[in-house]
């Protein structure tokens, strides 16, 4: 067949009309329109799952022991108001250790720990840490190269590298002296304790506890002017002391701030989930 300008061969080697050609071309198959619908369809799946993601993303779960620092961790989130679940674990009433089930979350065993969607976070200062900075939007933050940004890292990290240690040797040392044992060994064991606490623990509590009330001094928070994450991690050690290591009225400024901060709605909102926590005195 002799071959025109107005014809033309498609890929399966059939000759084609002009007119049929652009016909075809203005009206797409049936099965286009199809699989057009087809992923539109998945396409506004995806953009509704996606959406639904940033809306309502993984929840935080706080792997809570009774009366430990991690209610400082559920305090936190209130004061950040995040959502969040609790998962409860009591202590040994004996050995007033952590359960075993702790260590199917953290090999360590210990808490507080929480899970925020893939990560597992423990040790108190890097989870206060980890919430301000991937959940605080700014909050709770001084400015970073501030004076009170440097005082707020400070105090983050003195809770528990300076405060705590003292505190537990008192703990520790105190249960030594009261524990059953042999009565031939009970006279010992109550000497080294003793001499232990007035030679070594109780004279770093002591001036722990007067620097504490001294920085006080300079401003009615730990990093400045405005209370902060420093605050919430340094409760725990204030608290200890008040209830284990004999801080009292002849420290004002401390007690001032332990009833600041035990009068916060975010610190009471937090009791009530949490459940029993001795501490909380002032």
């Amino acid at each position: 067949m002799k071959k025109t300008r107005n014809d033309f061969r498609d890929a399966s080697g059939l000759h084609l009309s002009a007119e049929t050609a652009t016909r075809g071309a203005r009206r797409p198959s049936r099965m286009s329109d199809k699989t057009a619908s087809c992923f539109n369809s998945v396409k506004a799946a995806q953009a509704t799952m996606h959406a639904f993601g940033r809306r309502h993303p993984p929840m935080i779960t706080v792997h809570h022991l009774n009366n430990s620092r991690s209610q400082r961790v559920l305090w936190l989130l209130e004061e950040l108001g995040l959502p969040y679940e609790i998962k409860h674990y009591q202590r040994d009433p004996q050995t007033m250790l952590a359960p075993d089930s702790l260590r199917q979350v953290h090999a360590l065993g210990k808490s507080p720990v929480i899970t925020d969607g893939e990560a597992t976070v423990a040790e108190s200062g890097a989870i206060v840490e980890y919430l301000v900075e991937h959940h605080g939007q700014g909050a709770l933050v001084p400015a970073a190269g501030t004076p009170e940004r440097l005082r707020y890292t400070y105090w983050l990290h003195f809770a528990e590298g300076s405060a705590m240690s003292p505190l537990l040797m008192k703990l520790v040392f105190d249960k030594v002296a009261t524990s059953p044992m042999p009565f031939f060994a009970k006279p010992i064991a109550k000497a080294i304790s003793a001499k232990v606490l007035s030679s070594f623990v109780t004279p770093n509590i002591e001036r722990q506890l007067d620097y504490m009330e001294a920085e006080l001094g300079r401003s009615e928070w730990f990093a400045g002017a405005a209370f902060s994450a420093a605050d919430i991690q340094m409760s725990f050690p204030v608290e200890a002391a008040a209830q284990r290591a004999g801080l009292n009225a002849s420290r004002p400024k401390l007690m001032a701030w332990l009833k600041r901060i035990h009068a916060r709605p975010a610190y009471k909102k937090a009791l009530e989930r949490g459940g029993p926590y001795s501490f909380a005195a002032d």
